[in-house]
């Protein structure tokens, strides 16, 4: 059986909404769950919810911080719940990790107490967006704000990886975010990037897209640095918000308005599960050696289940080792050694 820790102390909604969402994880998916923090309010919360024999708790006596520097915090606060969770997978009492609270130490404390898989230079946080025909995987979403083309070509394995073996998408289409589709256009990060993509014989690479080409449909995998990633999944946060906020003020308008409303609103209700990130449970940080992943500050008991399930079925695939055999084959090591 496949047992995730789950740090208990992280997100904004306190051990509760964390221990409420495990128990919807183990009664909906076959995983047992190890709730990391403090013992009492964690065995309080789960005392409400009844007798649960998928669920067990590890004591840690600490919490990191939001406003923490990360890596000075993981050196510092070993007994933290984020810190003790991966503690679990290394020791192999776990076999993945999920936690809502800070990215950067859950970050920090997955890269450090694991490191890296072979050949993996830069870890990215992969996030998952609904498009017109079904999801898109876009990385990096801010785990690294500065990176060189071979970077950008080890996201773009590390993604395709991802989108088959756990979205379920058969020979992902590849875009390299950018200004233009012309293989001309960007800066010269993402022109050697292009040229480097190109060569790739195990990725299905369909050249340049832009932001547009998202929500479309048009790609399945999209790679991008960092700081671009994080702004784009920053704005498309605001922008279905803003949209329904809309919605709600058109359709509570006059009488004929409200009416039109009611006839419409199992068909938004559909469009607002399609856009809802609570569906997609959190982002996976590819390239460290084991399975983390990072959910949203202000994820809901819902968000936290659905959490639970990506780990449980990234370890089922199996992710890790999938990545570690594609980057190391001779295709990749071929175009990015030493560019």
């Amino acid at each position: 059986m496949i047992r995730v820790a789950v740090d208990a102390m992280g997100g904004d909604h306190g051990p509760e909404v964390v221990v409420e969402g495990v128990v919807q994880a183990v009664r909906d998916f076959p995983v047992e769950v190890i709730l990391v923090g403090d013992e009492a309010r964690v065995q309080a919360a789960l005392k409400a919810k009844g007798r649960h024999d998928a669920i067990s708790i590890v004591h840690a006596s600490d919490v990191v911080a939001m406003g923490a520097h990360p890596v000075e915090a993981v050196k510092r606060q070993k007994d933290s719940s984020i810190v003790v969770a991966c503690r679990l997978v290394k020791e192999g009492q776990a076999h993945a990790v999920v936690s809502a609270g800070s990215t950067g130490a859950a970050m920090a404390s997955s890269l450090l107490q694991w490191g890296r898989v072979k050949g993996i230079e830069r870890p990215a946080i992969g996030t998952v967006l609904p498009s017109r025909t079904g999801r898109c995987l876009l990385l990096d979403a801010g785990a690294q704000v500065d990176c060189r083309p071979k970077h950008l070509a080890q996201f773009a394995v590390m993604g395709s990886i991802y989108a088959e073996r756990v979205l379920g998408i058969e020979r992902p289409k590849v875009g390299l975010l950018n200004i233009g589709e012309e293989e001309t256009k960007g800066n010269d990060v993402v022109l050697e990037a292009y040229a480097q993509l190109k060569e790739l014989r195990n990725i299905n690479f369909i050249g340049n897209v832009e932001g547009r080409d998202i929500l479309p449909g048009n790609v399945d995998v999209v790679v991008c640095d960092g700081f671009v990633g994080n702004v784009v999944l920053k704005f498309a946060e605001g922008m279905a918000a803003a949209i329904f906020d809309l919605l709600k003020e058109s359709i509570n308008g006059d009488g004929r308005s409200r009416l039109g409303g009611f006839l419409l609103r199992p068909s938004l209700k559909r469009l607002w599960k399609r856009m809802d990130y609570t569906e997609y449970g959190g982002a996976p940080l590819l390239g460290v050696k084991g399975v983390s992943i990072i959910s949203h500050g202000s994820s809901n008991a819902k968000a936290i289940r659905n959490a639970v399930r990506v780990a449980r079925e990234a370890v089922a695939g199996r992710i890790v080792e999938a990545i570690e055999d594609r980057i190391t084959s001779d295709g990749m090591q071929a175009t990015v050694n030493n560019r």
